[in-house]
Formats: C-alpha cells, sequence, structure tokens
C-alpha cells in the first residue's frame, strides 16, 4: 500500500512509489532516477522531457512535459523517443511572382491531408490549437499562424498521433520564418547591428577573444558596463544606445 504522500506510478514499463505533490520529473528525480537525456530546460521550453501517460482506470491518454505535469496516482507514463518527422531543408529565398503562402504550402503539402480530427490541438501539452494554425497555413494566413504556434515547444506530440501524417511543428515554423523573412517590416536596430558587425569585423574580434588567458576574459568580464543596483527600474541605458530600438 503506497504511504500517504506517495503515489504509485509506472514509468517506462516500471513501477515505482515517488512523493505526490511534485512534477513527474522531480518525483522520479527524488526516488534516484537519474536523466541523461531525454530533460532539457526543465522550464517548459524545450520539449526534451515529452511524455505519453494514461491513468490506469480511463482510456483516454495524454501528453505532457514531465517538468511541468504533476504527478497522480496509477499514472502509467511513456518517455516520447525521437519521431523522425519529415523537415525540409530550405532557404529563405522567393522565386520571382511566388508567395510566402505558396512557399510553405509547397515545401509541406501534407498540411492538405488534414481531416480536422483535432486530435494534435488535444494532445498538445502547453495547449496550442494545432488543427487551428494547420488551417490558417492552408488559408494563406502566415501571421495568424505564426502567433498561434509561437510557443510550439517541437515536442512532436502532435505530428506522433496525425492520421494525415502532417509533420506541424516543422511546417509551422516555416510559416514563422517565411512570415519574418518576407511580411515583418525589418527592425531598423537589427540593421544598424549587422551593419556595425560588418564594420568591426566581427570574426576579428571573435578570433581576438580565442586569443586571450582566461584571466584577461575574466578582467573583460569584470569590467563590463552594468546596471547599477539602485538604478530605478526602466531607467538605465548602456553607454552605446546605437543598437537599442528607441520607442
Amino acid at each position: 500500500m503506497d504511504r500517504a504522500d506517495h503515489v504509485s506510478i509506472l514509468y517506462d514499463g516500471e513501477k515505482h512509489e515517488v512523493p505526490s505533490g511534485r512534477t513527474i520529473l522531480s518525483a522520479l528525480e527524488e526516488i534516484g532516477i537519474g536523466f541523461v537525456r531525454g530533460v532539457g530546460c526543465r522550464g517548459g521550453v524545450c520539449g526534451a522531457c515529452t511524455v505519453l501517460y494514461r491513468i490506469s482506470d480511463e482510456t483516454e491518454f495524454h501528453a505532457a512535459l514531465m517538468c511541468q505535469e504533476p504527478v497522480q496516482a496509477e499514472m502509467e507514463i511513456l518517455p516520447l523517443p525521437y519521431f523522425p518527422q519529415k523537415k525540409v531543408r530550405h532557404s529563405l529565398d522567393l522565386p520571382e511572382g511566388e508567395t510566402p503562402h505558396y512557399r510553405v504550402v509547397n515545401y509541406y503539402p501534407e498540411i492538405n491531408r488534414c481531416i480536422m480530427c483535432g486530435e494534435c490541438s488535444r494532445l498538445c501539452p502547453v495547449g496550442i490549437d494545432v488543427m487551428g494554425y494547420v488551417g490558417m497555413i492552408k488559408r494563406g494566413e502566415l501571421r495568424e499562424a505564426a502567433w498561434e504556434s509561437f510557443t510550439c515547444v517541437q515536442c512532436q506530440a502532435c505530428a506522433l498521433r496525425c492520421p494525415g501524417q502532417i509533420p506541424q511543428p516543422n511546417a509551422a515554423l516555416t510559416a514563422r520564418l517565411f512570415h519574418g523573412r518576407h511580411q515583418v517590416p525589418q527592425a531598423e536596430h537589427l540593421t544598424r547591428a549587422l551593419e556595425k558587425n560588418r564594420k568591426e569585423d566581427i570574426h576579428a574580434v571573435i578570433g581576438r577573444l580565442r586569443r586571450m588567458k582566461p584571466v584577461e576574459i575574466q578582467a573583460l568580464y569584470q569590467r563590463r558596463e552594468i546596471e547599477p543596483q539602485n538604478a530605478p527600474p526602466g531607467t538605465w541605458l548602456p553607454e552605446d544606445r546605437t543598437l537599442i530600438m528607441m520607442g
């Protein structure tokens, strides 16, 4: 029988009693299970710790991030391995006469296989309307698709269950890239940064850093310009403001 502050779970085929009130990841680590692979940022951003799970007396299974999902009694958990979804290598150039929308759909025509079952949206561990952004890409609404998919952690849970074999995360990433390259006005401060890098020859700067001794790099770091501790919030600006986008 479980202790009052522990719950019984099945992880990767093995039964464990883990402390309750923790995330799946914390609970497993607390009983001595270490992770060399399959765990990354621990903040719900990288998607490396994605698992599929089902509660033993339920029929429906779910996807979750181990670092975010609270552990529950009778969880049956399976780590999600690497899933080889389609990924097209491409440039961001547009052939004459083509639109960004056409290019994205041309790279990922699988999005036209969507049967609107909604399984992708149901499984998404960060709550993205995956089916929704697939429809946006099909309709040429790259801006909307970019915003809807912006918090995607590339866990691939949606692609794993898609009956149309659509690589949603990679299609969305390509939509965001083409939207940013061709539909968003170029940021002036980034243009200035690129120009400054060209003038100062950034490769030469990096070369100088590589030739420095560790103690010299440490001294350089200590001399860096930093915000004073007593500066009122939002008032401090660095001496070199050429790369700051001023409102």
